[in-house]
């Protein structure tokens, strides 16, 4: 994920989606609600204790633990800070005191979900900084091996803290065998990050089709009944993507999005249902395009007409709103924000669950950019593959030492909708977008969580910047292509500027 340089981080993102109204032709019985946990961002640092790098470069990942559980090094405070200024860090990520905490309180408050998502960003920002600093002589496979080692470390804590439990895992722009934004497709990163997923999700099938573009399907464990998680690793589609060696590259990400248009296509026709995880947003990146408003002119008096995207094409975002009959679910993460999203069907907006797909962008646990970290607990009906309910859960201070965990709010009772459907996000953003100077109580809720501990003490910063573009950032919520967005937040001016 990309730094967010003041308390007017603002989000930025994404999508709707999309159409072929179809049913699955068989309607199981009815099944119990069943618990899941979902994280994002993790921004794991391997780095925190500068002293100890040596030795986990010389360790496998099953002995990472031991090392980094151990006493920190005298020196600790002083190396890290010098590590920090030498990498022009803005922020601090997660170390394993962090990481340790958040496992402990998700365990105290669910200890057997039914399985765990992970949206992308296993590791630190500015880790190939890092790397280089504390290990000037490394070699480029140097770097890939322990990028990987990272990876498979942070799997194996979550399978250690949950070992029923599948763990699904997307990879982020920070997880790079080479740098951020950066990757080759069947690079030995990408192999060996195929092994840990695989043994984190006990599914073997992910060796096969992880290695190409970091992309796999995987079937939701009963009782789920004939759901498909198609995950993704979108950094081939973002628009910052070049290969580790330097070089402008579409072709992977086309590849991967006609990998996903074929996945949707073999689940239709087997009357699956979906859902699609990947770290990158489709869609409008907010926080981009309110600062290039407010540089830009505007002589024409809109400057929202030509909004910036995530992505360098629409056809992730395509492929969404082609499919919405069939998409139950879209996870994400990238802005640290807590957000939901509404992709809906190129047929137009509508209340039914076939015209639109439901999407939640998963906030941190890393508290990189002064957030409170946090994890999000939900509860999920498998018999409709619905999302029905979940718990945001903050901690009490960003480094994890002595840090309790408590509700930061629950969504039935915050937005009083029955689930997290498509049908309520569209009643939901509805009442968003008819309400421009965010009045009504759920605007006011949602400015208040959407930066998880903006609420915790003394005026709301954070919700105060966010409720000055209102307006234009709930056309970000509702709208994934520069056309709808920019008819939505300039409705004055019917087309973009050229």
């Amino acid at each position: 994920m990309r730094m967010k340089p003041s308390l007017l981080a603002l989000p930025f993102l994404l999508l709707p989606a999309a159409l072929h109204a179809q049913k699955p032709a068989h309607t199981p019985a009815p099944a119990a609600p069943v618990n899941i946990l979902m994280l994002s961002d993790i921004h794991f640092d391997p780095f925190h204790d500068p002293a100890k790098v040596a030795q986990l470069i010389g360790s496998s990942a099953g002995q990472w633990q031991a090392v980094l559980a151990a006493p920190d090094s005298p020196t600790q405070a002083q190396d890290f800070a010098r590590l920090q200024k030498t990498c022009k860090a803005k922020g601090v990520d997660t170390p394993y005191t962090l990481l340790a905490s958040s496992l402990a309180a998700e365990r105290a408050q669910q200890a057997a979900p039914l399985f765990v998502t992970v949206s992308g960003d296993l590791m630190a920002h500015q880790f190939d900084c890092r790397f280089a600093t504390l290990a000037p002589h490394a070699s480029p496979a140097d770097y890939s091996s322990f990028a990987a080692k990272t990876v498979a470390f942070v799997a194996l804590q979550l399978r250690t803290a949950f070992p029923g439990a599948p763990i699904y895992v997307a990879l982020g722009n920070n997880d790079s065998g080479c740098k951020d934004y950066r990757e080759d497709p069947h690079s030995a990163y990408l192999q060996a990050d195929a092994r840990s997923l695989a043994d984190a999700a006990a599914a073997p099938a992910i060796l096969q089709q992880f290695p190409a573009l970091g992309d796999y399907k995987v079937a939701l464990p009963k009782p789920f009944h004939n759901t498909d998680l198609l995950v993704m690793q979108d950094i081939f589609e973002s628009k910052k993507y070049t290969t580790c060696a330097g070089k402008d590259e579409a072709a992977a990400g086309a590849a991967q999005a006609a990998w996903l248009r074929r996945q949707l296509a073999a689940a239709r026709a087997a009357h699956h249902r979906v859902w699609v995880m990947a770290h990158i947003p489709p869609g409008v990146d907010a926080y981009s395009t309110f600062t290039k408003a407010a540089r830009d002119a505007a002589p024409n008096g809109c400057p929202y007409q030509k909004p910036d995207l995530f992505l360098n094409s629409e056809l992730f975002a395509d492929a969404l709103r082609d499919n919405t009959d069939m998409i139950s679910l879209v996870l994400l993460g990238h802005t640290h924000m807590d957000e939901m999203r509404l992709y809906t069907s190129r047929r137009g907006a509508s209340s039914t669950s076939s015209r639109a797909a439901p999407g939640k962008l998963v906030p941190s646990i890393s508290p990189v950019d002064g957030n409170t970290p946090s994890f999000t607990l939900a509860t999920v009906d498998p018999a409709r593959a619905t999302l029905l309910d979940y718990t945001v859960f903050a901690a009490s201070n960003q480094t994890g030492i002595g840090a309790t965990w408590s509700p930061e709010y629950t969504y039935s009772t915050t937005y009083g909708q029955p689930d997290f459907s498509a049908a309520a996000l569209t009643a939901l953003t509805n009442e968003f977008l008819a309400d421009p100077t965010s009045a009504a109580a759920h605007s006011r809720s949602y400015e208040s969580f959407y930066f998880v501990g903006g609420s915790t003490a003394g005026p709301n910063l954070k919700a105060a910047a966010l409720g000055a573009v209102w307006p234009i950032y709930t056309c970000a919520i509702t709208q994934d292509h520069v056309q709808g967005f920019a008819t939505c937040a300039c409705p004055d001016k019917a087309k973009p500027r050229p």
